[in-house]
Parts: structure tokens; C-alpha cells; sequence
């Protein structure tokens, strides 16, 4: 993939890469959501959703996102379907953004929660935002209201975050307070300073 100003910002779930990507547009980056972009694409295709779980997942006609997630956390092969039919129409939109964005010649975030889990982004640049799993497990049973069990759950359908942390460019670690998180933002915006001459952020 031929996008010279795209970082990939990832990391596990609960490890607040959300809280980085907004603090990152506060900061002057273009952010690129895949979240944001599934949710979109999602409700679309409400058929093709339904002929690939059955109506248990469709509520008056539209698509019932938390049966859905409670169907593809369960069970690794329906989540392995959904993200079959839904990361190439994602990855799609995503592309046509980057095509957007490249004109500008600037660096440039795409937010990716399963970049290591999924195929087709060889980005230059990746950063990790990273906390350790007892973290994840506890942000997630205080932000969901899971039992440990079901939070743990959830943080092992990904590749876990230790692997992640070893495959990043750059990493953004978010395991204390927020003072500490905007250490990490100032040191992550010199990172990409430095690897950018143009760099107008």
C-alpha cells in the first residue's frame, strides 16, 4: 500500500486507543476510524447479515449489534465470518479516505483496532497503545460491567498485547493517568516530526 503519510494507531481493546486518537486530533492529526467506518457500513447490509447468522441477530428489521457481539465473542468461527464479509468493505472506504488525505502530503492517522489481526495494510508506520492485561481486564469490567470471565474473553479474541507492543514502531503507553498519556502524545508528535521533514503538526 503506497501511503507515505498513513500511521496505523492500534492496540487491544480497553487499552484507550480512543482517548489517544482524539487527543491526536486535538493535536492537528486527520484521523481515519475503522470503528467508526464498521458502524457505518454495518447497518447497510442488513440481508447479507442476516443470511450469514440468521434472524437471531435482527431486531425490527435492522441489525442488534449487541446480539451480534455477544454472538462473535463467543464463538471464534461466527467472528471469524463476520470479519470475512466486513473488513474488505472497511478496508475499501479506508483506502478511499487515505486517497483523500495523501493529497494533503502530510501525516495522517488510520485507526485501526485489528491492524495485526487483519490483512492488506502495509503501513509504514505503527503505533501500539499499550497497557498490560490485568489493566485491559479491569478498564473493561468497570466500562462494560463484565464478570472477569467475560472480560477476559473479549481481551483473548485478539492477538494479545505484549505481541503487540514487540511489533510496533512506536509505542504509546497508556497504563497510568492521563498526565503520563500526555508525555506519551508529546513524545509520539517528535516521533513523527522526525520522520517527516514536511511534518506541518
Amino acid at each position: 500500500m503506497a501511503y507515505e503519510h498513513a500511521i496505523v494507531l492500534t492496540g487491544g481493546i480497553a487499552t484507550g486507543k480512543s482517548t489517544v486518537s482524539a487527543m491526536l486530533k486535538s493535536h492537528g492529526f486527520e484521523v481515519i476510524d475503522a470503528d467508526v467506518i464498521a458502524k457505518e457500513v454495518l447497518p447497510l447490509h442488513v440481508k447479507e447479515v442476516e443470511a450469514i447468522f440468521g434472524d437471531r441477530v435482527i431486531k425490527e428489521g435492522v441489525i442488534d449489534r449487541k446480539a451480534l457481539g455477544t454472538l462473535i465473542f463467543n464463538d471464534k468461527a461466527e467472528r471469524e465470518k463476520l470479519n470475512a464479509f466486513l473488513h474488505p468493505l472497511i478496508r475499501q472506504e479506508i483506502f478511499r479516505r487515505c486517497d483523500i488525505l495523501e493529497e494533503k502530503q502530510k501525516p495522517y492517522i488510520i485507526d485501526i483496532p485489528l491492524y495485526f489481526e487483519s490483512d492488506g495494510y502495509a503501513c509504514k508506520l505503527v503505533a501500539v497503545v499499550y497497557a498490560p492485561v490485568e489493566v485491559q481486564r479491569k478498564r473493561l469490567m468497570v466500562r462494560e460491567d463484565f464478570s472477569k470471565e467475560e472480560a477476559q474473553k473479549r481481551i483473548d479474541a485478539q492477538i494479545s498485547i505484549e505481541e503487540k507492543k514487540i511489533l510496533a514502531d512506536f509505542l504509546i503507553n497508556n497504563s497510568f493517568d492521563m498526565k503520563f498519556l500526555e508525555s506519551e502524545i508529546e513524545k509520539f508528535i517528535k516521533f513523527v516530526r522526525g520522520k517527516y521533514a514536511n511534518c506541518k503538526i
